[in-house]
């Protein structure tokens, strides 16, 4: 629910209260007012609300009188070197809404750090509903509406996919030759930075994920965490996806990366594998949302793909995954999270899980 009353903690009025603070807070009113102003969105009182299931950036809906706008920022500091990257993730947006890509349209972008310590940028806010643990509209009692969701989430990726990356601003946006054994290797350096514990799990799986890494790729724009919470959703029609959120991790590389992420995350209603701490959209369990084979069959039909060897990107997704939520673990415990008692304490066993769950992956090719 959105409030005017800052909680003194994620959110103050002003920078001087923020100064008082043990940890910056999230959300500065006053200064955001003023920004806000200067770039003519909305009048009035700022009213706020913490929206979103992302555990890594922090999006907040802003109400100014009849206008409503999203503020996108990335956590407290101190963050690792090209992480958290605001501006670049605005200028994704900004590139793929030229190319018809479906985005929420980028408003105002904030370079610098004066007014929230970090950058942030403010885009739209649409009338969607975003798909997690509750099924809004016509989703709640309509297996065939879950169907057709399930159908619009492929041709989604699909459409994504086929966006052309020799136009010279999309091209800009990353080197597709290489990425997958960049991938590689720039997690497992990241590992030793962002873990303080010995996870036997790890070293094997980067080393498999090295020695049979697919050699052959098509080159795509790669979302990187393309998921069903990641999507708004047309509440009326389920199976139009209105937007694709959360941006950070978009580069250019293979395509098959985007779909064993999808695959990988998504809840299965056949329950043929257990439930990870990346399962953020646990209603798709539910009659009418299709399994994961099923997305990944509609997926090869429609782009022709050798699908042959998925379970490699699948264990390169849950890998993947196992860092970034053992630098959330971390940063949780540095005290870097206040808050946080729902899903970093879950990362004890949750990390491990997920390094099983890949290893299980890898045994299927």
């Amino acid at each position: 629910m959105s409030t005017s009353t800052p909680d003194g903690s994620d959110v103050v009025v002003t920078p001087e209260e923020a100064q008082e603070l043990e940890h910056p807070p999230l959300l500065v009113l006053d200064p955001v007012t003023a920004w806000l102003d200067v770039r003519g969105l909305g009048e009035g009182p700022l009213s706020w609300e913490r929206i979103g299931d992302g555990q890594s950036n922090v999006t907040f809906l802003l109400r100014r009188g009849e206008r409503r706008l999203v503020l996108r920022r990335g956590p407290r500091p101190p963050l690792p070197p090209s992480t958290h990257d605001m501006v670049r993730e605005a200028r994704i947006q900004q590139v793929l809404g030229a190319h018809d890509v479906r985005v929420p349209r980028i408003l105002a972008v904030e370079e610098g750090t004066d007014v929230l310590g970090v950058p942030f940028y403010v885009m739209e806010h649409l009338d969607a509903e975003v798909v997690t643990d509750t099924q809004p509209g016509a989703l709640a009692d309509d297996p065939a509406a879950r169907a057709a969701a399930s159908a619009g989430v492929v041709d989604t990726l699909v459409s994504l996919h086929t966006v052309d990356v020799s136009a010279e601003d999309v091209a800009a946006l990353g080197r597709p030759e290489g990425y997958l054994e960049r991938q590689v290797r720039r997690f497992t350096d990241l590992w030793p930075q962002v873990s303080t514990r010995e996870l036997p799990g790890f070293d094997p799986l980067a080393t498999w994920l090295d020695e049979h890494r697919p050699t052959r790729s098509a080159h795509a724009v790669v979302h990187g965490d393309f998921r069903l919470g990641n999507l708004m959703l047309d509440p009326t029609h389920p199976g139009r996806v209105v937007a694709i959120l959360d941006w950070e991790m978009a580069t250019l590389g293979d395509p098959l990366a985007d779909l064993g992420y999808l695959t990988a995350t998504w809840s299965d209603r056949h329950g043929a594998w257990p439930a990870t701490v990346m399962d953020h959209s646990p209603v798709t369990v539910q009659e009418g949302w299709w399994d994961r084979d099923e997305l990944a069959q509609r997926y090869a039909a429609a782009t022709g793909a050798d699908i042959s060897h998925l379970p490699w990107y699948r264990a390169l997704a849950l890998w993947k995954a196992a860092v970034f939520c053992e630098a959330i673990r971390t940063r949780w415990l540095r005290g870097e999270r206040p808050g946080d008692q729902r899903f970093a304490p879950m990362l004890e066993e949750g990390v491990p899980e997920l390094l099983r769950q890949a290893q299980e992956h890898s045994r299927q090719l």
